[in-house]
């Protein structure tokens, strides 16, 4: 749930302060009084690219914060831990700072992050639902997104649509090995003799850089011994040796120290000193006892060498790059069909389709399913929104030919009364009663939204009177389940609110500012009359407004 929000120089916001409740919030105030800044905000937060005018003017940068409660949001949580982006206390903190050359930076819970990281985030948080919906509604992968989504198998249509790309792609390899067979057969034959000479080199990935240490160390045994043994003599095994020195001086400072307290501290060092001098002589004589004179294991080491190096110098690459070639022979031989050709080609285009069609029909299945129940919800809500008759339905028209988001075309459709035939939503529909559908529909698909908090931006706009009033106890309904925000210009949406804000703005000869308040009994009578009175407001109209308050 979104528990606050601040801004600071934010498009005409110089700074904001806005703690949030649960239920349905609405948000009202003067057309261009900047109502809509805060669903601008949010989607910053949420991931949204950046423009420069999003600075307010004479500022140097714009600062965007939002506060969360996760409690209870464990994919979040995980998400979160995953990234180590993970707060304390349940709580998720958003941070946007975008400068006047529209540069940003984001944050989560302190932490810096991606744009990307800030959308998968918004995903588990928030659902937008714009002013210009009704619009949307009107292109075919709207209307598909949206079933899909109510059907909870958007990811089983991302796997159709990879599925598709994965069939498309093997048919495309085929149709040009068909087309080159003669070269692509030279090429493949070519592939086949160079990996076979270097799979038998079995050469192990990291092996050359171990190759050259060994090799080192071998080829100098005799100078690395007599090193190692030269340097225990003087640390430790000598007739005189550090070790001892140290000993002598250590003995020495302690009998002082019982006279000066003060070369404690310089003992403390010593001690220090001596037990590093430990570790260092039990680390060399580790190391005399490891290293050897191995003349038949340099041997070994030399006649792998040359073997690698022979094979790096004939392909004119660095003997580190064998493997890397390797891998790259290995995928190109699989994209000319392997050993076998066109025959292996066929055959993965066989295995593509038959893996799309399993997907694509496991998904239109779902969508016949939901299709019918959500067409049912949608239907109810008309009926109620002052389209007494009317009725909405979902057609899943099949495809001629097999496409990226399925087999069959997902097409919305109306019916203006009963006894009419439904068609197409964008040939029926006036704007008015899209506006209805398209509220409907977005009130609907949000009930079983898994996120905690919606938000609708005017979406009641070509709708009033009794419909809005309906309209305004759908979204308190929804209230109950969710944290609903609303921007609304209707009195009888604002009335139905259980907190509501107003966005005021002033104007000097210098700026313009937005504001925003809290209202409290008294002053939603005031604005919810003003809605509905406009400039002059009488006693009978604040009567009215304190009336669809349920005031007394």
């Amino acid at each position: 749930m979104l528990l606050s929000l601040h801004l600071r120089d934010f498009v005409i916001v110089e700074e904001l302060d806005l703690d949030f409740a649960g239920g349905f919030t609405v948000l009202t105030g003067e057309t261009g009084a900047g109502k809509s800044i805060l669903i601008d905000a949010l989607s910053l937060l949420l991931g949204e690219r950046a423009e420069t005018g999003v600075v307010r003017h004479g500022a140097d940068k714009a600062d965007l914060s939002a506060h969360f409660d996760a409690r209870g949001r464990s994919a979040l949580l995980e998400r979160l831990n995953e990234h180590a982006l993970n707060g304390d206390d349940d709580n998720l903190l958003l941070r946007r700072v975008i400068d006047a050359s529209g540069r940003s930076r984001a944050f989560i819970n302190g932490q810096p992050a991606t744009l990307a990281q800030l959308r998968e985030v918004g995903e588990f948080l928030v659902d937008i639902h714009g002013q210009h919906a009704h619009q949307s509604l009107m292109r075919p992968e709207a209307q598909r997104s949206l079933l899909d989504a109510y059907a909870g198998q958007t990811e089983l249509a991302r796997q159709v649509k990879q599925a598709f790309a994965a069939w498309k792609k093997a048919e495309e390899r085929l149709t040009l090995a068909s087309k080159h067979e003669g070269e692509f057969a030279a090429e493949r034959e070519r592939l086949q003799w160079q990996i076979e000479e270097l799979a038998v080199l079995k050469l192990a990935e990291g092996e050359w850089a171990e190759l050259q240490t060994e090799h080192s160390r071998l080829s100098h045994a005799a100078s690395l011994i007599e090193g190692g043994r030269q340097a225990l003599d003087a640390l430790s095994e000598g007739d005189v040796n550090v070790q001892s020195l140290l000993g002598s001086v250590q003995s020495r400072l302690a009998d002082l120290a019982a006279l000066d307290p003060s070369l404690g501290e310089t003992l403390d060092l010593l001690a220090a000193a001596d037990a590093n001098l430990s570790e260092a002589v039990h680390a060399l004589r580790h190391y005399a006892d490891r290293v050897e004179l191995d003349p038949t294991r340099l041997g070994e080491v030399e006649r792998r060498m040359d073997d690698i190096y022979r094979l790096a110098r004939k392909y004119r690459i660095e003997p580190e790059q064998l493997q890397e070639r390797l891998v790259a022979w290995q995928a190109r031989l699989a994209e000319l069909g392997g050993g076998e050709g066109l025959a292996t080609l066929e055959a993965a285009v066989r295995e593509g389709e038959v893996a799309y069609r399993a997907l694509a029909e496991k998904l239109g299945k779902a969508r016949r399913s939901t299709a019918t129940t959500l067409s049912k919800a949608v239907s109810k809500e008309m009926q109620a929104m002052a389209m007494a008759g009317s009725r909405f339905e979902i057609a899943l028209l099949p495809q001629e030919q097999p496409a990226a988001y399925g087999l069959e075309q997902v097409e919305f459709q109306v019916a203006p009364h009963a006894a009419a035939p439904a068609r197409p939503l964008a040939k029926v529909a006036s704007g008015g009663e899209l506006s209805r559908i398209s509220l409907a529909l977005q009130v609907i698909t949000s009930k079983v939204a898994a996120v905690p908090t919606l938000i609708f931006d005017e979406v009641d706009v070509g709708i009033g009177g009794r419909v809005a009033e309906i309209v305004g106890q759908l979204l308190k309904r929804l209230g109950e389940r969710h944290q609903v925000l609303c921007i609304t210009h209707l009195p009888q949406v604002a009335a139905s609110g259980d907190h509501q804000y107003q966005v005021s703005k002033t104007q000097t000869r210098q700026t313009v500012s937005s504001h925003i308040a809290y209202l409290d009994q008294a002053q939603r009578i005031e604005e919810i009359a003003r809605m509905l009175g406009g400039v002059d407001i009488t006693d009978t109209t604040r009567r009215h407004a304190a009336e669809m308050l349920g005031v007394v």
